[in-house]
């Protein structure tokens, strides 16, 4: 039998979190003394164990979704917030390495293809899957410096592999004051080394939130195999 306090301990948080999480459905419901205090068992701190650890690998709303799917015996749907996670960790893999390819492209042709004319912001809008006002803030951020005509914009062949390059920058997860930096430095005579910097960054997060992805879901396999033995006992 443990208190809050005690499960609160083990993992860094307070007694009061963990009754929120009971309260949230993220653990199961606490048994009651006479008095009206809580009692928690080996199912709620199992319960907890797994709820921190997914909560490293996958963020606080996936963590919730699955303890609260698992509360319900609804493990389909606990497994495919887990699997939509792990598609979305697969598309920021892929993601960095368009990025380094395109560092790559940028570094030994500067003239990579695209369009061979300039073209207005809402062409260019349409090809990266925009809107016209977010390229203008990119503008106004440095990213982009397309020629102007008045009040129209003209993206040059150069700016369209500019805009393309901050696209996957953005995507992931960089602010637009960092990418502004690696394209100003990307077009220095001292080539891609700041994007360098950053691909090699951006892989370690990938990969040391894989690493939290998979110490999440084995918790989360031995609270499902206790779960299960205590079924089997009943």
């Amino acid at each position: 039998m443990y208190r809050p306090v005690d499960l609160a301990r083990r993992h860094g948080l307070s007694a009061q979190a963990v009754r929120n999480y009971e309260r949230a459905g993220v653990i199961p419901p606490a048994a009651r003394t006479a008095s009206g205090y809580r009692v928690y068992t080996d199912d709620h701190a199992g319960a907890l164990h797994a709820y921190v650890a997914l909560i490293a690998g996958y963020g606080h709303r996936p963590a919730g979704e699955v303890m609260t799917s698992v509360l319900r015996d609804d493990l389909p749907a606990a497994l495919a917030v887990i699997d939509a996670a792990h598609v979305r960790l697969h598309h920021d893999r892929q993601t960095v390495e368009r990025v380094a390819a395109a560092a790559f492209a940028l570094a030994a042709a500067p003239a990579a293809p695209g369009p061979d004319r300039p073209v207005s912001i809402g062409v260019l809008a349409h090809r990266l899957d925009l809107t016209p006002a977010t390229l203008r803030k990119w503008e106004r951020a440095g990213v982009l410096a397309p020629a102007r005509a008045g009040a129209a914009r003209s993206y040059s062949p150069d700016d369209v592999r500019d805009a393309e390059l901050a696209d996957l920058l953005r995507r992931g997860g960089y602010p637009l004051r960092h990418i502004a930096a690696v394209i100003e430095q990307v077009h220095a005579a001292g080539g891609p080394g700041p994007l360098a910097d950053s691909i090699d960054d951006w892989r370690e997060r990938i990969t040391a939130r894989g690493r939290a992805m998979l110490t999440g879901s084995a918790r989360l396999a031995d609270y499902l195999s206790f779960r299960e033995m205590g079924a089997a006992r009943v």
